[in-house]
């Protein structure tokens, strides 16, 4: 039986996406061998239900300005079109419903929301539906002890490897995999580049985007004191 075609899913809020997560993307490229890495943008993370975000369509258009330049980076609006479904096992289900026939789906996500994936909506089955892989950041401690000894026996450590990973059987007999992986060596985040921006320390803030994006940032004066308190008074969410 062939291998499979390879599609890393990479979720989060993109608030706003900035050049560690497109670092990372582009090194699972390489190191997974995707043939693609699908952006999918949250229209609200379950997990982030305290936190107002920045509205979906200007995350959304970040993202595409971000990833114009390069085909194998694309964006999914598969949450962003089914904002009653926010739960990542739907997600997952919804995506492997279009792909799976033709591909292997791969899972991509931080350090953080592992040391807490127990607390997720049928957790057990979100793991179940894909291949995960765990990007953790510099300094950063990865537990294994929260999730039975099952899903311990599943988890493959690169850690300390930028060896690209050989899929050498075909993975529809094998179970679904959880792969660590610290070959981002980076700290950036987008809470901090909001933080910056509030604070009045645009420039500096701006450098962690690229370019399209930080013009965008700007054009919309996003993250600014000045937009926050308008967006609120339109009674919508700004980011936080």
């Amino acid at each position: 039986m062939a291998l499979k075609r390879r599609m890393g899913i990479y979720g989060g809020t993109f608030d706003p996406v900035h050049i560690g997560h497109l670092t990372i993307a582009r090194k699972l490229l390489e190191l997974f061998a995707f043939d693609f890495v699908l952006f999918m943008p949250a229209y609200h993370a379950p997990h982030k239900r305290a936190t107002v975000v920045t509205p979906a369509l200007h995350r959304y258009a970040m993202l595409a300005l971000a990833t114009a330049a390069d085909a194998d980076l694309r964006v999914s609006t598969v949450e962003l079109d089914a904002p009653q479904r926010p739960y990542t096992v739907d997600t997952l289900n919804r995506l492997k419903e279009s792909f799976g026939a033709a591909y292997d789906l791969f899972f991509v996500m931080g350090g953080d929301l592992w040391n807490e994936i127990n607390t997720w909506h049928e957790w057990e089955l979100v793991l179940d539906a894909a291949n995960h892989v765990v990007v953790t950041r510099p300094g950063f401690e990865l537990f294994t002890n929260h999730v039975p000894e099952g899903i311990r026996n599943r988890i493959v450590d690169l850690r300390n490897s930028s060896q690209q990973v050989v899929f050498d059987v075909p993975s529809s007999d094998a179970e679904m995999r959880i792969y660590l992986t610290d070959a981002v060596q980076m700290n950036v985040s987008a809470s901090s580049i909001r933080e910056a921006i509030s604070s009045g320390y645009e420039a500096d803030a701006l450098r962690l985007v690229p370019q399209s994006v930080a013009d965008y940032i700007r054009k919309y004066r996003l993250y600014t004191n000045e937009y926050r308190r308008e967006f609120i008074d339109q009674g919508t969410g700004a980011s936080s």
